[in-house]
């Protein structure tokens, strides 16, 4: 049983055509075309809309009505029901768009189900199967199986009584007048979902509810249903395939390994008819395509969770993009920033197209590791929409696009170009050698009596074999963390429903958090690590030094400086810092030179490494362990590990110039077309000395002051934890 609207609802019951079905306008079109061949000429609008929702003794009726006695309806409806079903049986069963969604959710909320149509039970029956919907009906009630049809209300009652359940106590789900008339004078609590005709307004009123989709219907029944917890990693993705289309632009680590398994579990009722992806390398592309799945890895659990329903487009595919941001419900926008100034125009024009042929609102997760990225974003798409139409028409487009801010609470890696040739290589001696084996029982069989088989069995079996042959197989192409959640802010209805997503009113706090916790420290930790030898993360995790870096610029510098600035937070600030230790501590395919590159945009001022040395600062907080880190990004970005990084030749040339650290520390040039905000020399110089002074002291040759200092780390801890005392001291005292 449900609370839906105030109603205390134990049952639902569903017209099917023109409400379950876009069968009414495939009903005209059929009956036109048998019209003009049995009778020479096509009926007219006026009766087939006039005919909606009633039986077909009536629709009889009316019809003569028109077109007098003689007007061969009943031949020419027997006709229109072949012309239908091989249509049906060709292209399938049109689903309205959310009905599986609503389904889904009433069936799992408890509820009985029924289908009451005024069409006949071999057409209602194989229309229900067609559609893979028949399950969730408990009964079916066909037009051929009453006396009167609607507008009376016998289909509704005989539904209900076969339900058990009183009809005040049942939604009726109807699209038409006579519908309506029938759910209404049934006693139910009619649900309207307007198809090709309007009831009249005092018909219309009748209705308990009206929706102009099924669509807006299911926003008001998941605000009966509670949403589902966050999905633990190894639970399965929902079995009921919805007719939604998700995109992702930019299939890395994040948007193929993370954003798919999101879209993927959807609401925890019903996953996406198909995830559209984009990447710029052609290998990956042909592999996905080739297998229709991929998979990630998950090592803590030594889980490997498989994604299908995936088809992937190359970057450079413009009309393919413009028809991703047009076919769907939401898109994951996970590009570096430099890539959404070139793809902007692109997305404007995916924009523009979805805004002429009226397909509503889209959401767009901006990806970005950037405070106030969606509002980058937007304006960037802003500038892109203004050169291809007008204003109003541009205000009206991203009035309907939702850009929505995220925080990603995962750290994920991406298999080499190197691992996923050999990959394939393997995989396919593998697939060669499951299609032999299957070919060679398929002989055995062939030698063995004859049997009769049905020719659709035959069909089925001689195409089973490769498909049986690959489903054994599959492609790891991520290596993931388990963490689940993803933040976002705005985005539009369908964000609520997402059974990963958890929306906030301020989703900036949380980037900055994250950024101050997680980015910078990363980092870090990919510097000291290349410096000291190391590749991956996790292997330099496990060298002593490292380690106390680590804790003390957590623990003791950026966590006790966040909890001073935003006390109220302290729940979210130690649910990220808890994991990150250990999480660093078993990274060990994430590679040092992919965490670490790009080490100019994290030494900007105010974001990440020198954002938590400013505020650390600013609350009296000593930083030997920042100033220290700093130091090291600039060795990192002058050594050989750094060798191909665009970031790291700039700050080679900038230190060039004058052969000191400061350079580089106040730099003021051009970054991607925008000034670059360095440390002030003036406010700065306190800290500008100290980490100049680590940086000569690491050019030791025979590497004294490489070790982080492991006694200022302990003196700095014992420190550390009489500042701990006093954020708790301050929260307290805040709180009360």
């Amino acid at each position: 049983m449900i609370n839906f609207l105030g109603k205390h609802i134990e049952s639902a019951i569903f017209d099917m055509d023109g409400t379950m079905f876009d069968t009414e306008r495939l009903r005209f079109q059929t009956i036109r075309q048998a019209s003009l061949e049995l009778a020479g000429r096509p009926i007219e609008d006026r009766t087939l809309i006039g005919s909606l929702g009633l039986s077909a003794t009536r629709a009889e009726a009316l019809a003569k009505e028109h077109y007098g006695e003689d007007y061969p309806y009943r031949e020419i409806r027997r006709r229109a029901d072949e012309l239908e079903l091989q249509h049906v049986r060709t292209h399938g069963v049109p689903i309205k768009i959310g009905l599986l969604q609503v389904l889904e959710r009433l069936r799992r909320s408890g509820l009985t189900m029924a289908v009451a149509t005024s069409s006949r039970r071999s057409i209602a029956e194989e229309y229900l199967i067609n559609a893979n919907v028949l399950k969730y009906f408990d009964i079916t009630v066909c037009g051929d199986e009453v006396q009167r049809g609607k507008p009376h209300p016998e289909i509704f009652l005989r539904a209900a009584t076969e339900l058990n359940r009183l009809p005040e106590r049942c939604l009726m789900v109807e699209d038409s007048e006579n519908g309506l008339l029938s759910a209404s004078d049934a006693g139910g609590q009619p649900i309207l979902i307007h198809d090709i005709k309007a009831p009249r307004a005092e018909i219309e009123a009748r209705a308990f509810k009206a929706y102009g989709g099924m669509l807006e219907f299911l926003s008001d029944l998941a605000d009966c249903v509670p949403k589902l917890d966050v999905p633990a990693v190894t639970d399965p993705f929902p079995q009921a395939i919805n007719q939604m289309r998700a995109g992702i632009h930019g299939f890395g680590a994040i948007g193929g390994g993370y954003l798919t398994q999101v879209f993927s579990h959807w609401d925890g009722y019903t996953r996406p008819c198909e995830i559209i992806g984009v990447t710029g390398d052609q290998l990956l592309r042909d592999a996905v395509n080739a297998f229709g799945k991929f998979s990630v890895r998950y090592g803590k659990h030594a889980f490997d969770q498989t994604i299908d329903h995936v088809r992937l487009i190359h970057m450079g595919d413009e009309d393919g993009i413009m028809a991703m941001y047009c076919d769907s419900l939401i898109v994951g926008l996970a590009l570096p920033e430099q890539a959404i100034r070139q793809q902007a125009p692109i997305v404007a024009r995916g924009l523009l197209r979805r805004y002429e042929q009226g397909r509503g609102e889209l959401t767009i997760l901006v990806v970005l590791n950037k405070v106030g990225g969606a509002s980058y974003v937007r304006r960037h798409v802003e500038a892109a929409l203004l050169e291809l139409t007008t204003e109003l028409e541009c205000a009206k487009i991203l009035a309907a696009t939702h850009f929505s801010e995220t925080v990603v609470s995962r750290i994920v890696t991406r298999l080499g170009r190197e691992s996923l040739q050999r990959q394939l290589r393997i995989k396919c001696e593998l697939f060669e050698k499951n299609l032999a084996a299957v070919h060679s029982a398929r002989q055995d069989s062939a030698d063995e009596p004859a049997l009769d088989l049905d020719p659709h069995v035959s069909v089925l079996r001689n195409a089973s074999a490769p498909a049986r042959a690959l489903s054994q197989l599959h492609l790891i192409l991520f290596n993931s963390e388990p963490d689940m959640l993803l933040y976002a802010q705005g985005g539009g209805s369908v964000l609520r429903h997402l059974r990963q997503v958890k929306t906030v009113a301020d989703i900036a706090q949380i980037q900055t958090i994250k950024n101050r916790l997680w980015n910078g420290t990363h980092a870090i930790v990919a510097w000291y690590a290349s410096l000291l030898g190391y590749s991956t993360i996790g292997r330099g995790m496990g060298d002593e030094r490292v380690m106390a870096l680590v804790r003390q610029l957590i623990e003791n510098e950026i966590e006790p400086a966040l909890l001073l600035e935003s006390p109220q937070l302290e729940a979210i600030i130690k649910m990220l810092m808890r994991p990150f230790i250990e999480r660093c501590r078993s990274s060990f395919k994430d590679p040092c030179k992919r965490v670490g590159r790009d080490p100019l945009r994290k030494l900007r001022r105010r974001e990440r490494i020198l954002g938590s040395l400013a505020l650390a600062r600013k609350h009296g907080i000593p930083t030997p362990g920042l100033e220290f880190a700093i130091a090291l990004a600039i060795r990192y970005a002058l050594s050989d590990a750094a060798e191909g990084d665009l970031e790291c030749e700039l700050i080679r040339s900038i230190y060039a110039r004058e052969s000191c650290p400061k350079a580089v520390l106040t730099y003021r040039g051009n970054y991607h077309g925008h000034p670059y905000q360095g440390l002030d020399p003036i406010a700065d110089a306190t800290s500008i000395a100290a980490i100049a002074d680590h940086f000569e002291k690491l050019a030791d040759p025979e590497g004294r002051h490489w070790q982080w200092p492991l006694d200022l780390a302990a003196g700095s801890a014992r420190g550390g934890r009489t500042i701990s005392r006093t954020v708790a001291t301050a929260a307290l005292e805040s709180c009360s």
